[in-house]
């Protein structure tokens, strides 16, 4: 089983697809606080998230706690600006994908902490936007699964 990671989501409408790839692809989503919206069971099924009662899911308080949970397994931090490609990554089982935020990506402190564990999904440098979070998540989970087999 994988491990999708989002530090404090912004959107719901990506948090619901990224939590309908994760009961797809039975992994397991950590989201981590704060989030920037209302996190209410009826905010939930007003955007269209019907299925998330089948989510694998964990919360944790804080991007710090989250990452004294997760320093003795294997994690990578999924963001821009470094030349080592998710497709460079030989994922195993259990391995722990993490996303940062829709606007800020992953704060610099633990970029600048963990910089051998940074990938990148390549995209051009013609336009100062990148992909969308959820889009992003399902092109390196997709990647790992394959790798592993898709064995779920």
């Amino acid at each position: 089983m994988f491990n999708i990671v989002l530090l404090a989501p912004e959107h719901p409408g990506n948090v619901g697809n990224v939590g309908r790839t994760c009961v797809l692809t039975e992994s397991r989503l950590h989201l981590v606080r704060p989030f920037k919206f209302d996190f209410s069971d009826r905010f939930l099924k007003r955007a269209g998230i019907d299925y998330w009662e089948h989510v694998d899911l964990v919360i944790h308080d804080s991007v710090d706690e989250f990452m004294d949970y997760v320093l003795d397994k294997r994690f990578f931090l999924v963001e821009t600006g470094t030349d080592k490609k998710y497709t460079e990554v030989d994922f195993k089982d259990g391995d722990f994908l993490i996303f940062g935020r829709e606007k800020e990506g992953i704060e610099a402190k633990l970029l600048n902490k963990y910089k051998e564990k940074i990938i990148t999904i390549p995209m051009t440098q013609k336009i100062t936007r990148s992909l969308n979070l959820a889009n992003s998540v399902s092109i390196v989970l997709y990647e790992a699964l394959r790798q592993d087999g898709f064995n779920f």
